[in-house]
């Protein structure tokens, strides 16, 4: 499976556009992680675990998005994109789209 964030595949032609195709998963804050993220607040650095947080969930949504191709017998999934958007506190949604098309 060819999945790129361009509008095309170099060399491929696209003969059918199958549609959007997603992934998605939400991800909550946990109270030790709150805690330790606090004190690195104060002294500034990267907060290796929400770092963690964010690319776990970053994978998990991929994996879907590309399932959801898979499912469609697609070839690739072209202009893919990644957005994040809070949906209560102290969650957050990571959200991965893109177009499944066949060549």
């Amino acid at each position: 499976m060819i999945v790129t964030s361009t509008e095309t595949v170099p060399g491929k032609n696209i003969k059918k556009v199958l549609g959007v195709v997603k992934g998605s998963t939400v991800r909550a804050k946990n109270i030790g992680r709150d805690i330790l993220a606090g004190f690195k607040n104060m002294i500034g650095g990267e907060i290796k675990s929400y770092t963690d947080l964010l690319s776990q969930a970053r994978e998990e949504a991929y994996n879907r998005m590309v399932n959801e191709a898979n499912n469609l017998e697609a070839d690739a999934i072209v202009n893919v994109r990644f957005m994040t958007s809070a949906v209560a506190q102290g969650a957050a949604e990571m959200l991965a789209y893109g177009t499944a098309v066949k060549f």
